[in-house]
């Protein structure tokens, strides 16, 4: 009885375990491919999967979209700049039969390809477009990535090149660079300034040519300007013709005796 008893317990076990391998339960987000005897059956999931024991094998695959960050690459730009840049890949399997079958591993292989892809574009790009067009070498990564991947059932949906780094002395040459263009357009901007001056004051000295009157009234309007200020001592040329008029009107006494003062008795 003993005997008989051990063996219930041990098919019992057995039972479990043939049970609980046979029964696979699959998330919305994974797919099963399975495989008869060694023979491509079909994918299945989600949800409750059975299995004929040791007869069915099933491979689990993530339909989610996967972040591939693509290691820093050794990359020789065509103007002979050494960089080391770095990106990073999104993708996702569309097609789990195909990634199972068609590739040993499709995770590595997407990533190798990854890495082979962006030295040979960036290798075809001068430095001056890696760091000014990142958008069109990113979509041009994207579809030569994706034409590879594609009849692995792989689909890569975007490439992004996260960070360039070059040589400290080219880093300082750009820097010079971007100097002296700092400098050029703060000369041509100043030089404008002066030109759009000249070209107001000719204007203004002509509107004065055709009218004296006006240079008068310029003329009074800087005295009241310079008199705005008490600590400042202003000494200007008192105008001939202003003299005349004075005399004219029988004045010019006053203005001899200031002009010319009289001498003293002892001098005479």
């Amino acid at each position: 009885m003993e005997v008989v008893g051990v063996l219930v317990v041990m098919l019992a076990i057995f039972a479990l375990v043939v049970l609980f391998s046979a029964i696979k339960i699959l998330r919305e987000y994974e797919r099963g491919v399975i495989f008869r005897l060694g023979r491509l059956i079909d994918q299945k999931g989600p949800g409750l999967i059975l299995l004929i024991p040791f007869i069915d094998r099933m491979v689990k695959l993530d339909l989610r979209t996967v972040t591939l960050n693509i290691p820093p690459q050794e990359v020789i730009t065509r103007d002979n700049v050494p960089t080391s840049v770095n990106a990073v890949c999104y993708f996702r399997v569309l097609d789990a039969n195909r990634a199972v079958t068609d590739v040993e591993n499709y995770l590595i292989a997407t990533s190798q390809i990854s890495q082979t892809s962006l030295r040979a574009v960036l290798g075809k790009a001068e430095l001056d477009e890696i760091l000014a067009e990142r958008e069109r070498l990113n979509a041009s990564l994207q579809k030569i990535i994706d034409e590879q991947t594609e009849p692995w059932g792989v689909k890569v949906s975007t490439v992004e090149i996260k960070d360039v780094e070059i040589p400290e002395q080219m880093q300082r040459a750009m820097a010079r660079q971007a100097e002296a263009e700092r400098e050029r357009r703060a000369k041509i901007i100043n030089s404008e300034g002066e030109f759009q001056a000249a070209e107001k004051l000719s204007q203004a000295a002509e509107i004065i040519g055709r009218n004296p009157a006006s240079l008068q009234l310029r003329y009074l309007q800087t005295l009241i300007e310079i008199g705005g200020n008490q600590n400042s001592t202003v000494i200007f040329p008192l105008p001939m013709d202003l003299i005349a008029a004075f005399q004219e009107d029988g004045i010019g006494g006053v203005i001899d005796s200031v002009v010319t003062p009289e001498k003293p008795d002892d001098a005479r």
